[in-house]
């Protein structure tokens, strides 16, 4: 642990934050995790447990969504990408199928209807498969009439805006117009192969829960299945897929850049972002449609989650529960978390490589760590 900590910071709540995280470690569950706070746009506790040490970077899977995001509000800020328009309008191979009426904001919104549309090797590694597979897919129901999450299919078309609009490789405007001007060192997204030394190996770890786990935790026997499986999750193992820079869930980082990422969107001191634009992605909910399984609204902003002030924050993120309402993030499957709060400052990274297949064990370990982060510091 950092060994000053600012005025701000309580000692006894860190450390208290800090044995949480070592609970599953130490406990030969999880093989490693990392965790970092920062605030007044430094990092000021970074802690590696396990078989990790301070540099180990993880693939954080969805909290890749927000840099991707990132990039995309850059280019409506400079006026190139205007959310009311059609895809098509920049991707005229997208239109097919009943897609032309999608538009951005729907995609950026997970409202534009092909939750499960599939993209994968080797068609994701070309434009021209990446293109054909968008002209295959179909809609499975009107966009923008209802909310589910689109794990992946939804970044590979704003990906293919980023490049249709600047003419270059969406990996690099991303770590060009937005993780280096926050404060990122290392590229994060489609690291090539010779430099993903450090990377921890993810490991399927515990037991599913059993139906009596999940009905007295969620109200239901079984959860819908998804594309996120453990086998999906593995696969990002594979030095070429993480070369690939899966634009919804395949960076690369460490717990430190995700919490100095979220102090670029609390401060912005490099004008990474229109103040207009990053103002309204951090705060102005445009989707509030419910989680079709679990009834909660979404929350959703241009590419982030708010948590609200429902007391339902900790059911559509990884928020915890003593965050404020202005709370703002983007989680990662197998227990990734990334949020800032406006009412402390404080920002919350933390990371495992540790699948944990228990559906009701993970969602909670989320929950303390981030509850017990929030109380770290005292409002600004």
């Amino acid at each position: 642990m950092t060994a000053i900590l600012p005025p701000r910071l309580d000692p006894a709540r860190v450390e208290a934050l800090l044995t949480r995280a070592h609970r599953e470690v130490d406990q030969g569950l999880l093989p490693s995790c990392q965790l970092a706070l920062a605030v007044d746009g430094e990092v000021v506790v970074h802690e590696a447990i396990g078989d990790a040490t301070l540099d180990t970077r993880y693939v954080v899977f969805s909290c890749t969504k927000a840099l991707v995001a990132g990039a995309m509000w850059v280019l409506i800020g400079e006026g190139l990408v205007d959310p009311a328009s059609r895809v098509v309008e920049h991707v005229p191979e997208f239109g097919t199928n009943g897609k032309e009426v999608v538009t951005v904001e729907h995609v950026m919104l997970h409202t534009s209807g092909f939750p499960y549309a599939p993209l994968g090797p080797p068609a994701w590694s070309t434009r021209e498969g990446r293109l054909a597979a968008f002209g295959r897919w179909r809609l499975d129901w009107e966009p923008g009439t209802r909310y589910e999450y689109h794990a992946t299919s939804a970044h590979w078309v704003l990906a293919e805006i980023i490049e249709r609009v600047t003419g270059r490789d969406y990996r690099d405007v991303v770590e060009e117009r937005v993780t280096r001007p926050a404060g990122l060192t290392r590229r994060v997204l489609g690291v090539p192969e010779d430099q993903q030394d450090g990377v921890a190996t993810l490991v399927a770890v515990g037991e599913p829960a059993t139906p009596d786990e999940l009905e007295a935790a969620f109200g239901v026997r079984e959860l819908p299945a998804t594309e996120v499986t453990p086998d999906a999750m593995l696969a990002f193992n594979a030095p070429e897929v993480r070369a690939v820079g899966v634009p919804g869930g395949g960076a690369v980082m460490g717990a430190a850049d995700l919490a100095t990422y979220y102090q670029a969107l609390l401060h912005d001191p490099g004008g990474i972002w229109r103040p207009d634009v990053l103002a309204d992605v951090t705060s102005h909910v445009r989707c509030n449609l419910p989680d079709p399984w679990s009834g909660v609204p979404a929350m959703r902003t241009l590419g982030l989650v708010l948590a609200g002030d429902d007391g339902r924050a900790s059911l559509r993120h990884n928020f915890g529960k003593t965050v404020s309402p202005g709370a703002f993030g983007h989680a990662g499957a197998a227990g990734q978390i990334a949020w800032a709060d406006p009412a402390t400052g404080l920002s919350f990274g933390y990371c495992t490589n540790g699948i944990d297949q228990h559906q009701v064990r993970e969602p909670r370990r989320g929950t303390a760590l981030s509850s017990l982060a929030a109380v770290c510091a005292g409002p600004r």
